[in-house]
């Protein structure tokens, strides 16, 4: 590990000369490649110099035990230096660890989550509004960007399904654990005797595509136009602005009807589009991978339940880690970062006890 550190720092400093040459700093390309690394660096960096540090702090506390001849006060001053000292290298060597695991080359990514109704009808496609409204927060709370890219709405104020983006820095890194079945169970409104009903909602969270990234040639696509459904009243559009878009080599779907101008629809049609399949070119290349996602948090399959959120207790539970919170009101508020704070942790200890048994660490979600 202290062979990859130094090579890291020797890297760092490289890429620091590297940013005052004038002909780098002319060069927008090259300049931002090299800041995306430098701050991806800088973590690693800053914690094996403060590694340092506390190691440099240890010897010089060994050496003056080895020499003797200290009074008893300075003397406990000194193993208490090394004891600290040690602790410290500790803290940081663990944390060295799991700085240094592969990264998922998605996680700076923006993402595209899309939520469905499932089983129970008009309850379901409630809890997706619920569940859309809770990301939206979440979204807000770090001052990330939220769009509505496309939706289907009930008359009840539900979500049949609804994909929208978000924009902004390690959403994906933070938002890939969402992919699955999310149960809730609670009264409906229409239920007038009291009893408590089960729906579920699936969540897809996709990594947003670049063009670069997934080239889509045009003769793949069938793009076909049609007039916009809604609820009826002066907001029904009577132009056919609404856009389907087929890809036909893998039969994938996308419609979008929200905007009134058809090149608005056609350019988040072909967002979420570009998304979809790149997701599905992630997944058949994860499928070489041998013991692929066996040891990460869940599989990301959009048909495993991942969570209950149970109203008449005020609990989430989250079986993949077995984490049980009584406090739903503020997780369905957009206060998710002790569930996603718990679902990296856990899926960083299982990565780094794969590498320690020689299985491949270098696995995704």
């Amino acid at each position: 590990m202290f062979e990859k550190l130094k090579d890291v720092a020797a890297r760092y400093e490289q890429i620091n000369e590297r940013l005052m040459d004038p002909a780098v700093v002319s060069d927008n390309n090259q300049y931002k490649a090299l800041m995306k690394e430098h701050k991806s660096l800088t973590p690693i960096v800053e914690t094996y110099r403060e590694y340092e540090k506390a190691q440099a702090a240890m010897e010089e506390a060994k050496e003056l035990l080895e020499e003797g001849g200290l009074d008893h006060d300075f003397k406990e001053i000194v193993e208490e230096q090394l004891s600290d000292s040690r602790s410290e290298m500790d803290r940081l060597g663990e944390q060295l660890k799991i700085l240094l695991l592969p990264k998922d080359p998605n996680d700076d990514k923006n993402v595209i989550i899309e939520i469905r109704g499932g089983a129970g009808g008009d309850e379901a496609a409630l809890f997706a509004n619920s569940l859309f409204r809770m990301y939206s927060m979440y979204a807000e709370s770090k001052r990330w960007k939220t769009e509505i890219l496309s939706a289907n709405e009930t008359e009840l104020g539900g979500f049949k399904e609804v994909s929208f983006s978000i924009e902004g820095e390690g959403a994906y890194s933070k938002l890939k654990f969402e992919s699955g079945v999310h149960r809730v169970q609670r009264v409906p409104e229409t239920e007038t005797q009291g009893r408590i009903h089960t729906s579920t909602v699936t969540v897809a969270v996709l990594p947003e595509a670049e063009e670069v990234e997934l080239e889509i040639a045009p003769g793949d696509l069938q793009i076909d136009t049609y007039r916009s459904s809604g609820a009826g009243g002066q907001h029904v559009n009577k132009t056919e602005s609404a856009i389907r878009i087929t890809h036909l080599p893998t039969g994938t779907v996308v419609e979008c009807q929200d905007e009134r101008s058809q090149h608005k629809n056609k350019e988040k049609a072909m967002k979420i589009l570009r998304s979809r399949l790149y997701e599905r070119m992630l997944e058949e290349q994860n499928e070489k991978i041998a013991s692929e996602r066996r040891l990460q948090v869940g599989t990301g399959d959009r048909s495993e339940r991942i969570r209950t959120y149970n109203y008449p207790q005020g609990r989430m539970t989250d079986h993949r880690i077995g984490l049980t919170l009584y406090r739903l009101e503020a997780i369905l508020n957009g206060d998710l970062d002790e569930v996603v704070d718990a679902l990296r942790a856990y899926d960083q200890a299982e990565k780094l006890k794969s590498q320690g048994d020689g299985s491949d660490g270098n696995q995704t979600l």
